[in-house]
Formats: structure tokens, C-alpha cells, sequence
């Protein structure tokens, strides 16, 4: 076993597999995990023990979305199996140190992300035929390698992004029991309308404005949802990687016994709550499958933290809370020092949208462009991702008014991409309008529509809420409050009034502008 005494002769394929596993940091978690999993006086962990410690069920009581696959529960129970069955090959005996290495290596080690897509979708076609249903994904087996190749329907995929959601969720909730668990599954067809836009036959024709699409026949070739994967949404592998290696954690300190606890019902209850802010935790998750850094934990909050009040320490600002405007934005943000993320709900040609933009620093009262990166978003109805293309760096624009005159006055509003006079996405000052430019007048971020039939002339729309989310984390966000609490401080001191100074009554200001009107035309002097 991997706890083998120094005196015992190591083999060179176990100092092979345990070179590998020791590359990931993961060594002495897998050590103690293969010791809890095993049985009294064996070498091997035994197959249903390893499948039970990968089991995942659930029961989604509700469900934001309005296409419901009925196979999904059936085929999340049959997950666990399929991932002791793809990585861990088990010898006569059951599964050895050796083995057991290997298999977390093949799914957890490191490798090129087409590589840890590949293993995923594996990993679902082999759960989809466990559960007696149909897919079109081919796998074609070799005795070192396989090919995956075939389709997907929008219905699969959406099955596919949901077992994802479900691993994600349950990565970050190690206290739960393994049992069935009660929440709530999100509104995710913005990214499968993603994929039928990018690989469908005539995606870009299509009306992604109809939510029939979801359930349709149309065929998402693998090869094509490949490319969409790694483009759009390249943290998606990740999510199979993050449940095993949080699985085999609870195994290595025995948490696999725990008692089942309510969190279940939390999750649901913040699912609902946090549907009422324009990032809802499937915008949020959607965002989180293109952020590689400590953004994309303090996004997953949104989605996965039972904490509402946490959730909203996040916010920095809301229209229909703190009043629109960019002097209402300003007193929210400023002093914020951290990435933040704007999300815009319009209104034009009677469909609504929702944009948005990530930059990775605060913003600045400046008359020109400024920024070091960042991305812009499509949201609803339709997921997609436009990071820098590194031609240009005007990531973004915020200008107030200027105290005094100004001879050749600049916009005053926000504004992302682009030019002066010719961005990419602007905000007006009252944030009331909002003017979305074709992406040839901006070289800042990579080329695509922003909402669906945008086309290329400008378009003009009516704002109807706008939400700004800090990422920075906790320290940036008390640094911002002890500086609000400082400005807050000064402000009050300016403003108060010494009553001493005034407490006879002529010397008071009232005495004084009660003359003046009296007897407007009279000569007063100084008294010194």
C-alpha cells in the first residue's frame, strides 16, 4: 500500500504512480483515503465501496427550467459506477494502491483540457447507457486510447451541463450525506442555446429567441461542440475533476458516514432568492466556466453559498435599489479596488437581453479609455464570452461631470470597448439608454454579437435594471468600507455648524438676512 514502511521494496511503477499523484499535490490525501476505504486485513479497496463513494443522486423538487428531461435523475445514479468504471481498472483482488493511483491520475491528473473534456463526455455516455437511455455519442475504444465522436442533441447537453452543475454544487458542499439530495436544478438553456448557435446546421439563422429550440432535434456534432466548449466555456472538464478529487477528500477524513443535514433545502431556498437579481446562480456558474482565478470563487458564492447575506455583501450596486445614475453607481463603487463585474438588462424591439462586462480592476472618474483586462458577456438570451483580443486596451470608460467649465466636454456615462464616440457597448449618464455598436468598431475585445440578430448598425435600447458585483473578495471589500466610513467621517465633520459661534442674536445669520431684506439699500460695514 502507499503506507508502506521505508524498508519494503518499492516497485518502479508504484515510485511512477506516486511521482504523478505527488505532481498534483494529492499523495497523502489519496493515502489516507485508500486506508479508510479499505476492508480489515486486505490490500484492495473493493468496487462497490469506491462506486459508493462516487454515488450522487437527487431529487429536484424544483426546477427553473421549462424543458425538464425525465431521464436525468435515473442518470445521475448511475454516475458513480460510470466513474469507477472509466479510471479505475481493478485486478483480481479488487483495486490496489497502484491501481488506485492510476485512476486518479487519468481523471484528475494533468492534461490538456480536450483531453479532460473527452474524459467527461466518457464519463456521461457510459451513465446515459447505464440508465437505459439513448445517446448519439460513439465511442470508439482502443486498448490505450478511445475516440468519442457522433452528437448531441440540445436535450443532451442540457443533461450534460446540469450533471456538471450537480458536481460543481456538491464539490463545494463536502458536509452533505451522499443520499438523494432535495434542490433546486437552475435555468441553463442560455448555454445551450450557446451550443446550438455555434454547432447546430444553420445555428445562426435560427430564432434563439424560442426556447423550443431546447427541445429539438437539431444535431450538435462533437467535433464542432468541442471547439465550442474550449472557447466559451473551458472550465466545464473541471467540474468532473473538482467531484472526484472533493469525493475522495471526505473519504480520507472519514466524512463519508456523516449524517444527512438540511443544507439540501438551502440550496433550493437560495436558488429562489438569488433569481431575483440579474445574476441568478446559473448566470453566475455560466460565468464561472470562463474565470481560472479567485473571481471565479467569489462568483460561485452566488450560486452555491446558503448564505444570502453573503451573497449580497458581493453587491456593490442595483438601479432599482440605489437609484440610476452614474453619480448613484459612483457612491457604491468607489474605492472599490478589486475586479468588478456590471450586468445590463435591456429592452429593444420588444426583446429583452441581458450584457454584461468583467474588468479586472475598480473603476476610475477618467475623460479617456483605460483598463488593463477584462471581458464582455452575452447573458440571456444566449451565453457567450469575449475576453481581450489584445489589440487594443480600451476595456473601459467611466466619466462624470467635471467640477467648473469645460471647453470641449467628453460623454459622461460608461462605456465598454471601442472608441471615443464609437463604443462598443455605452451607458448614458442617467442610465436610461443604452447604444450597442457591432463588434467591427472595437479591436479591445474579440469579435460577436452581443444579443441575438444584433446586425451592424447601432442599436438603442431601454435600460431596465443594471447590478454591479465586486470579485476582489473580503479583504478588497473592507478596505472599501473603512474608506466610505473615513469619506463618511470627513463629510459630517464639514457640515457641522459651531452653535456657540451664533448664540447671540446679532450676531446670528438669521438677524443678519432679516436686515437685508428689510433694507436691502443700506451701507453696512465690517466691524473689526
Amino acid at each position: 500500500m502507499g503506507a508502506s514502511s521505508s524498508t519494503e521494496q518499492v516497485s518502479a511503477e508504484q515510485r511512477e504512480a506516486e511521482s504523478l499523484v505527488a505532481s498534483t499535490g494529492a499523495l497523502s490525501l489519496l493515502k489516507n483515503a485508500f486506508s479508510n476505504l479499505l476492508l480489515q486485513h486486505h490490500q484492495s479497496i473493493p468496487i462497490p465501496s469506491l462506486q459508493e463513494c462516487f454515488e450522487l443522486s437527487i431529487d429536484y423538487q424544483t426546477c427553473e427550467a421549462r424543458f425538464k428531461p425525465e431521464t436525468f435523475p435515473a442518470l445521475l445514479n448511475h454516475v458513480g459506477r460510470s466513474i469507477v468504471d472509466q479510471f479505475f481498472i481493478p485486478g483480481k483482488d479488487g483495486l490496489n494502491w497502484i491501481s488506485f493511483l492510476n485512476g486518479y491520475t487519468k481523471c484528475c491528473g494533468r492534461m490538456p483540457t480536450s483531453t479532460s473534456l473527452n474524459n467527461l463526455l466518457k464519463v456521461f455516455q457510459m451513465a446515459v447507457v447505464k440508465s437505459g437511455a439513448t445517446t448519439g455519442l460513439q465511442v470508439e475504444s482502443t486498448e490505450d486510447d478511445y475516440k468519442i465522436n457522433g452528437y448531441l442533441l440540445p436535450t443532451d447537453l442540457l443533461s450534460l451541463l446540469w450533471l456538471c452543475w450537480v458536481m460543481s454544487w456538491n464539490s463545494r458542499n463536502t458536509k452533505l450525506s451522499k443520499g438523494s439530495e432535495n434542490f433546486g436544478l437552475p435555468d441553463i438553456n442560455n448555454l445551450v442555446l450557446s451550443a446550438v448557435s455555434s454547432c447546430g446546421e444553420g445555428g445562426a439563422e435560427l430564432n434563439m429567441w424560442d426556447d423550443g429550440l431546447v427541445g429539438s432535434d437539431i444535431q450538435l456534432p462533437i467535433g464542432k461542440l468541442h471547439g465550442w466548449v474550449l472557447k466559451t466555456v473551458p472550465n466545464l472538464p473541471d467540474c468532473l475533476v473538482q467531484f472526484v478529487h472533493s469525493r475522495l477528500s471526505i473519504a480520507a477524513s472519514q466524512q463519508d458516514k456523516m449524517e444527512p443535514t438540511s443544507s439540501s433545502t438551502s440550496d433550493s431556498h437560495i436558488i429562489l432568492q438569488s433569481s431575483t437579481y440579474l445574476l441568478t446562480p446559473s448566470r453566475a456558474w455560466s460565468i464561472s466556466l470562463t474565470l481560472r482565478s479567485t473571481m471565479r470563487d467569489e462568483i460561485l458564492k452566488t450560486c452555491f453559498e446558503p448564505d444570502a447575506d453573503e451573497v449580497k455583501e458581493n453587491m456593490l450596486y442595483r438601479s432599482s435599489i440605489h437609484g440610476k445614475g452614474l453619480n448613484r453607481l459612483w457612491s457604491n463603487v468607489e474605492g472599490y479596488n478589486g475586479p468588478i463585474l456590471v450586468l445590463i438588462s435591456a429592452t429593444s424591439e420588444d426583446h429583452s437581453w441581458i450584457i454584461g462586462a468583467l474588468t479586472h480592476q475598480g473603476y476610475e472618474n477618467k475623460d479617456t479609455f483605460y483598463g488593463t483586462s477584462g471581458s464582455l458577456y452575452a447573458i440571456s438570451p444566449v451565453f457567450d464570452h469575449f475576453a481581450s483580443s489584445g489589440k487594443e486596451k480600451n476595456f473601459m470608460y467611466s466619466h462624470l461631470h467635471a467640477p467648473g467649465y469645460e471647453a470641449k466636454p467628453k460623454p459622461v456615462g460608461l462605456a465598454f470597448g471601442g472608441s471615443m464616440g464609437n463604443e462598443r457597448v455605452f451607458i448614458d449618464e442617467d442610465f436610461s439608454r443604452i447604444t450597442v455598436r457591432h463588434h467591427a468598431y472595437d479591436k479591445t475585445y474579440q469579435p460577436g454579437p452581443l444579443f441575438p440578430n444584433q446586425g451592424y448598425l447601432p442599436t438603442e435600447a431601454h435600460v431596465l435594471d443594471v447590478e454591479v458585483w465586486g470579485l476582489g473578495g473580503e479583504k478588497i471589500k473592507q478596505l472599501q468600507n473603512s474608506l466610505q466610513k473615513r469619506e463618511q467621517l470627513f463629510t459630517e465633520q464639514r457640515r457641522k455648524v459651531d452653535l456657540k459661534t451664533f448664540s447671540n442674536w446679532e450676531d446670528s445669520p438669521e438677524k443678519m438676512m432679516m436686515d437685508m431684506v428689510s433694507n436691502p439699500t443700506a451701507v453696512r460695514r465690517e466691524k473689526r
